[in-house]
């Protein structure tokens, strides 16, 4: 048989197995119809059509129509009322008698098509339905070239764009170029062909498809998500991505745009209908044409000129609007498709998406009555970004989610830790995303993500939210409600746009408000006779501030730890300050500089890295690294920066994390290189160049060597190319994770008594709990100075004011931090920069010999008029140097 002809019956086979025959009642175990073949990828269709041919198979005997259908041709018989899922009998299209049974023309293409021959049929309705591919395009595109005239190109794209029907048609991959491709890989006697050859042809063409680039991205994704496909929702795709884009790289390519207005119209029709199908005709929610709506919204957001002038302001948000109504499953899928199979788009998208908030943001009129929560062309888009924002997750480096401890229980045999972990202190609140949930996905999984995850922080956007607002609606929401479209839109659910500095005000309002709510129960308490302090008061000596911080924490968290959710309120004993906010301030840096200090024993410093590190090997008990856990829970619940230098693994632990083999690169940097040296020697002398078992040693603070086997029998097995991922497994995972897991436990456990009930969770990432702990490390005096607001008498312009500026830029760091501290209490800098920082400059009388003074519980400092700079100079650096203590002004 001459090879054309081998390819006609091929092409039956492949639509037999894609398709089916139409006829219910098939018993042929080689026809869809049947419902004994498996879904197929059009590979995977092609290499069995060629097997079939070999093997002269059953072959159906009415032809199947010869065009790739999805799912949506096989709708449910138009829900036996004559009205058709896709909504089109509303526009009175009558029904066309089904061609199924209809012996085609050898094209596989009706003749009679409205785009010159480009056309499917809608089994489901039976007529006709416009489509186009890369071939027609290119064709179109020359004929206008050579008429001079792009009215067939416009009226193309208007028709097919205008309808998700005929959209979701398009660019589809057919048999052709599968069967092509399949031909080509397989050997020239057909009918000899066995199994193996089958399979090396679907693997050959696995590797070798229209896109190198595409097929990549494929491979790639496949590889890192394997562990959650067998339950995630599935990624398949029957749009052509290669073919796609150099269909839109040739059209946009046409010069002057002549297009781009009717493209522009055609989009806002068949987003409009979009919406309407979505929402009130439940267009996706069922199986049946699912792949339809995922088919169009892969099309259009593929666009290249999505963040241009036109599409910006009339086509963009009315897709972001229709995409916003898509069901939860189908956010899923297509979050799923973008990161396997168009990653490189993702920045594209993402900046479209960007520009278009930023846009909204900046041209609308916003109130208390009407904020951005309510501007729909705001929340459509960023809802559309959170599809982005896990494809992005996806499309990069993944942890597998066994790394997630959930696992809250801290066994332990001391008493203080027995009761604090008891049933008075349940394990925290899950605060899970549904769309994470159903990917089986978490922030928490992405070791390094596809793009950065600061491009997604719209700065524009968090300096308009008003947070106390937003965290209203956000407490508001009823996740029962009945209505999607009577919920409260709060960005806090949607915290990956919002910067550091903003959630960190969500975070505050959360926190004050549960203070008041305390004070509000004292208040009861007192008025039924059983008075209770309204705050978390503890009273300590300057001098034995860690004796008497961590005995009164020990006594409150055994007798009610709900008072740790008090405000705190601190005095030093022998001292007049009242503390608003500034005595707690000093407190935390005191309490913090000799915890974290080597000589007390319960951390250790690692020279190299500049951090700290929980001893294993320290002498305290349990209850006192909760303790510990606490005084930090403390410092993120009053909105306190602490000075600590953890290594950012302790974070990602904080937040349930476990640490691995990529955490030590900021914890041990020498280890990890060695670690890493070995992970890439490829040698097959190993043994004798590492000489290295499975046991290992440590030293304590004392320089004591312990010796410990990770696996049994470990001193006698050595590491070789077959073991040393498992070696480098079990070697971090025992110096991150099972060294310190009865301390570090205990610290986490009282990390969660103050912050269990917060949002943590989720609004911050690892990395932005750091900057909430630690305040951001971007000493910019420049932004502090454009902050700056002064008082009683004092302008920007007042020659003070410029000697005081001028002599701060020119001070050492180590200085600027010292009048930070003199001035505010805390020599860190909070998230979001200096610029966060409210600094009130105060003048305080004429020109006198006394020294500057501060509030540091309202960040003011207080200057008299100094008659020259030298005196100021003088002044100030005294003040800064030799302040300690609080007094009475």
């Amino acid at each position: 048989m001459k090879r054309a002809a081998a390819k006609k019956l091929i092409e039956r086979y492949f639509y037999q197995l894609i398709d089916g025959c139409g006829n219910s009642n098939c018993d042929n175990e080689y026809c869809a119809s049947s419902g004994k073949v498996k879904n197929l990828t059009p590979n995977q269709a092609a290499a069995q059509a060629i097997q079939l041919f070999s093997q002269e198979a059953k072959l159906c005997d009415a032809q199947p129509t010869k065009v790739a259908r999805t799912q949506s041709d096989l709708r449910s018989k138009n829900n036996e009322n004559g009205r058709s899922n896709d909504g089109n009998s509303r526009l009175g299209s009558s029904k066309i008698p089904s061609t199924c049974n209809t012996p085609e023309p050898e094209s596989g293409i009706p003749k009679n098509s409205k785009l010159d021959g480009q056309s499917t049929t809608n089994s489901s309705q039976g007529k006709e339905v416009p489509y186009i591919t890369e071939e027609k395009l290119l064709k179109i595109l020359e004929t206008c070239k050579q008429e001079s005239s792009y009215s067939l190109l416009i009226r193309t794209l208007g028709e097919v764009y205008s309808s998700a029907d005929s959209l979701s048609q398009s660019f589809l991959i057919h048999a052709g170029s599968s069967i092509d491709a399949m031909l080509d890989k397989a050997p020239k006697d057909l009918k000899n062909l066995k199994k193996e050859d089958v399979r090396t042809m679907e693997g050959d063409l696995d590797k070798d498809e229209d896109s190198q680039e595409v097929n990549q991205e494929e491979g790639e994704c496949s590889e890192r998500c394997q562990s959650r496909k067998s339950t995630s929702p599935s990624d398949d795709l029957r749009v052509d991505i290669p073919s796609l884009r150099r269909a839109y790289k040739a059209l946009f390519e046409v010069p002057g745009s002549v297009f781009e207005s009717a493209l522009v119209h055609a989009l806002r029709t068949l987003s409009g209908n979009l919406e309407l199908d979505l929402r009130l005709f439940g267009r996706g929610a069922k199986n049946d044409n699912a792949e339809d709506v995922l088919n169009v919204f892969v099309i259009v957001l593929e666009i290249p000129a999505l963040g241009s002038s036109e599409y910006l302001e009339m086509a963009l948000p009315l897709v972001c609007k229709a995409a916003s109504h898509l069901p939860l499953r189908l956010q899923a899928r297509l979050a799923q498709i973008w990161a396997r199979h168009c990653r490189t788009r993702l920045k594209g998208m993402l900046e479209a998406l960007q520009q278009l908030i930023t846009l909204k943001v900046i041209s609308g009129q916003f109130s208390r009555d009407y904020c951005v929560q309510d501007e729909e062309t705001i929340t459509a888009p960023t809802k559309l970004m959170k599809v982005v924002y896990y494809a992005n997750i996806l499309a990069g480096e993944l942890d597998p989610p066994e790394l997630r401890q959930e696992d809250n229980s801290v066994p332990t045999d001391d008493s203080l830790l027995s009761n604090i972990s008891g049933n008075k202190n349940p394990p925290p609140p899950q605060h899970g995303d549904p769309l994470g949930e159903l990917l089986q996905v978490n922030v928490l999984d992405s070791r390094c993500p596809y793009l950065p995850f600061t491009e997604f922080y719209n700065e524009p956007l968090s300096d308009a939210i008003e947070m106390d607002k937003d965290f209203a609606y956000y407490r508001s929401e009823s996740p029962t409600s009945s209505s999607p479209e009577t919920r409260k839109f709060s960005f806090m659910n949607y915290a990956f746009i919002l910067t550091p500095a903003t959630k960190t005000l969500g975070l505050y309002y959360d926190n004050r408000i549960r203070m008041y709510s305390e004070r509000r129960m004292s208040f009861f308490h007192s008025v039924v006779g059983q008075p209770t302090n309204p705050y978390l008061r503890l009273k300590v000596r300057r001098d034995h501030i860690i004796d008497d911080a961590l005995v009164e924490l020990e006594m409150v968290a055994m007798e009610n730890p709900k008072d740790l959710k008090k405000q705190l309120v601190v005095e030093f004993e022998g001292e007049q300050g009242i503390d608003e906010g500034g005595v707690s301030k000093e407190f935390f840096q005191l309490i913090v500089e000799e915890i974290f200090n080597p000589d007390y024993g319960m951390f250790t410093f690692q020279n190299e890295t500049q951090t700290v590190w929980f001893n294993p090997t320290s002498f305290e008990s349990d209850a006192q690294f909760t303790l510990i856990g606490i005084v930090l829970g403390l410092a993120i619940y009053n909105n306190i920066i602490l000075d600590v230098h953890f290594p950012m693994v302790v974070y990602r632990k904080l937040m349930g994390k476990k640490g691995t083999f990529y955490d030590l690169e900021d914890w041990n940097q020498t280890l990890f290189t060695g670690l890493k040296g070995m992970l890439e020697y490829e040698a097959d002398d190993m043994e004798e160049t590492f000489v290295q078992t499975f046991r290992i040693c440590y030293q304590d603070v004392f320089g004591t060597t312990f010796f410990h086997e990770l696996k049994e029998g470990g001193d006698q097995i050595y590491v070789c190319q077959d073991n040393k991922k498992e070696f480098i497994d079990l070697y971090a995972d025992f110096l991150l994770n099972k060294s310190v897991e009865k301390q570090f436990r205990a610290f986490r456990r009282g990390f969660q008594m103050v912050t269990d009930e917060s949002p943590l969770h989720l609004l911050f990432r690892p990395e932005e709990v750091e900057q909430l702990v630690c305040g951001s490390k971007n000493f910019d005096f420049n932004e502090l100075e454009e902050a700056t607001e002064y008082d009683g008498g004092y302008t920007l312009d007042s020659p003070t004011i410029r000697n005081f500026w001028e002599i701060v830029h020119k001070m050492s760091l180590e200085s600027k931090r010292k009048l930070l501290q003199f001035a505010t209490g805390s020599d860190r800098v909070p998230v979001g920069g200096l610029s966060k920082l409210k600094l009130i400059i105060a003048r305080n009388g004429p020109d006198s010999d006394r020294l500057p003074t501060a509030h540091t519980c309202f960040n003011v400092l207080l200057l008299p008029e100094y008659e020259s700079k030298e005196k100021l100079n003088d002044r100030l650096m005294k003040a800064i140097n030799y302040s300690k203590g609080f007094g009475m002004l």
